[in-house]
């Protein structure tokens, strides 16, 4: 399993999905452009140094991505009907996360295999990037055995 971040825009955020990866020994994709500098401090606070523990892969963009992958694409999106509780994962899913400020474009949402939801209270509108990629890992791997002992 893996989770790709794309073209994320808030470094905290990054960094915390990469801790969350490292410590879950889970692989992490970064689609780029982001919108931040990999050096910037607060991207090194957040991932403290677990930077350096994580299994990080850098893309040089979207297309970079797709030539590269060839598993099933799990894209986590407010615009979706299913809910991730209703889903199942399987152990080579790559979750795929949108920017903090704009989610992914048609043209990605038209490439991946599956788009999954998290049921929110009427009227909220999503919660942290982070938070979801959590989540929605965090399911995908108690369905797997993704956790070992």
């Amino acid at each position: 399993m893996r989770i790709a971040l794309y073209e994320p825009d808030i470094p905290q955020n990054t960094a915390t999905l990469i801790r969350l990866g490292a410590c879950l020994g889970i692989a992490v994709d970064i689609i780029e452009p982001c919108g931040f500098v990999f050096s910037d401090s607060g991207f090194k606070r957040a991932g403290l140094d677990y930077l350096d523990r994580a299994e990080i892969t850098r893309h040089s963009s979207w297309s970079a991505f797709i030539a590269q992958t060839n598993k099933r694409l799990v894209l986590l999106t407010t615009k979706a009907r299913l809910p991730y509780t209703a889903f199942d994962f399987d152990i080579d899913d790559v979750l795929l996360l949108g920017r903090e400020s704009a989610g992914v474009p048609e043209k990605v949402h038209a490439c991946v295999d599956c788009a999954l939801r998290i049921p929110l209270k009427p009227g909220l509108r999503s919660i942290n990037v982070a938070m979801a990629g959590a989540m929605v890992l965090g399911e995908a791997l108690r369905q797997t055995n993704g956790f070992g002992e």
